[in-house]
């Protein structure tokens, strides 16, 4: 498949946010629902994440919070994420630094400050998040060709410089938490191509 088109479909991914308990640093790993430039199956059987052979790792970061009324802002730095090929899909959400194995084909670089939002409203007397959602655009920093399904691929060719993504958040904590951690939301993620400049 050909390079994709500035703000054509370029991924869903679908993970989880990770708080941990020692420094309250966040982190968010998960896998990949559809990548469109792939011509091959992306599960070793049915969906999820342990079937998963792309995956993804984000580094841990730390995200100030301010309230504006009924809305709770998280304010993520730059960072940076990685995407992993694993042949033989090893990613469970009691171990989250097990989407971070296998074969690294790509990093990317928030290209700025991210601003996510929560949702608060009144049920009865009683205040409760609704929904959290982000919108981040992260450019391509380094990307390693590999073969999948006997195709050779290299991300850089696909996406160009980089994705711009939209989120959606859970707000109910995933219950039991794994140990080290005090948080766990589910999320998912929709990204589009940012195209060739030129």
């Amino acid at each position: 498949m050909s390079a994709l088109l500035a703000g054509e479909l370029a991924w869903y991914a679908t993970g989880r946010f990770y708080q941990a308990s020692k420094d309250d640093s966040l982190a968010d790993y998960g896998y990949f629902l559809h990548l469109p430039f792939i011509e091959a199956p992306l599960f070793d059987g049915a969906i999820s994440e342990t079937t998963a052979h792309f995956t993804f790792a984000a580094k841990p970061f730390k995200a100030p919070e301010i309230d504006n009324g009924a809305l709770k802002l998280g304010l993520d730095p730059v960072g940076e994420f990685s995407l992993y090929l694993q042949r033989r899909p090893a990613g469970t959400y009691d171990n989250p630094a097990s989407f971070g194995e296998g074969k690294r084909i790509a990093t990317f670089r928030r290209t700025s400050m991210v601003v996510g939002t929560t949702v608060d409203a009144t049920v009865g007397k009683k205040t409760v998040s609704v929904v959290g959602a982000n919108v981040f655009s992260a450019r391509l920093t380094a990307s390693t060709p590999f073969e999948f399904g006997g195709h050779r691929y290299d991300l850089s060719d696909h996406l160009g410089p980089g994705i711009t993504q939209f989120g959606t958040a859970g707000t109910v904590p995933i219950e039991p938490t794994p140990k080290g951690y005090k948080l766990v939301l589910p999320f998912t993620g929709s990204a589009v191509a940012l195209g060739r400049t030129a």
